[in-house]
């Protein structure tokens, strides 16, 4: 595998920001051993102190390009991960099909099969309640990218939301469909949170991989 370059969004003291590429694992499961963003982040830090540790704070699906914050301290993953619901997470995703309408918010009830296949049970009682709010962005040939902001952080939920109202995202091999695309095209752009020392209001945003782009550069 070839070692490509750490892209480094954010860093100071206490805290860590990366943007991941698709197809990466953000930590190790039971079954997935391969190399991790949060191996590479490790490394990274390991290479400058070897007394420098890092806390994974959240996690993006294997395929979902974007960003992801790690903590440098067991003090400072509590501290953001308390106030997690504070958090305004940011996506952009090329969809499937023209939308009707411009923007509005979905509401699922997720729950999970014993084959990790999340879907909507359409029922509050059994399932984990999802808000995924969108706007469109753009369309052109078939395909629409959204600004998607989520309210609940459960896996797969953005992909879950998209297949629920018909227009699954391009790339998405577990929830869409066939369409050609390498790379699943959902993408972490922005993140808006407090510091969790300095109280300063941090935004970071990643650039759109160029694959996303809907209009075809000449």
């Amino acid at each position: 595998m070839k070692k490509e370059k750490l892209d480094i969004l954010y860093e100071d003291k206490f805290l860590i920001i990366v943007n991941k590429k698709s197809g990466i694992l953000t930590i190790a499961n039971d079954k997935e051993k391969e190399k991790t963003l949060y191996h590479e982040v490790h490394e990274y830090l390991w290479r400058k102190n070897k007394n420098n540790k890092v806390f994974i704070i959240h996690r993006l699906d294997k395929d979902t390009s974007g960003i992801v914050i790690f903590a440098k301290n067991d003090k400072i993953k509590k501290i953001m991960q308390d106030n997690w619901g504070s958090v305004q997470r940011y996506y952009y995703a090329l969809c499937h099909g023209n939308f009707k309408c411009k923007s509005g918010t979905i509401i699922n009830y997720l729950k999970e099969t014993k084959t990790f296949m999340v879907y909507d049970t359409k029922n509050e009682k059994i399932g984990d309640k999802s808000i995924t709010k969108y706007e469109v962005i753009d369309n052109e040939n078939n395909k629409t990218l959204v600004n998607i902001n989520i309210l609940t952080g459960k896996k797969n939920q953005i992909r879950v939301a998209m297949q629920s109202i018909n227009h699954p995202i391009y790339g998405d091999k577990k929830y869409g469909k066939k369409d050609g695309m390498r790379n699943l095209c959902l993408h972490a752009y922005k993140v808006i949170f407090t510091h969790p020392i300095t109280k300063e209001k941090i935004v970071i945003e990643a650039k759109m991989p160029k694959y996303m782009n809907i209009k075809k550069e000449s």
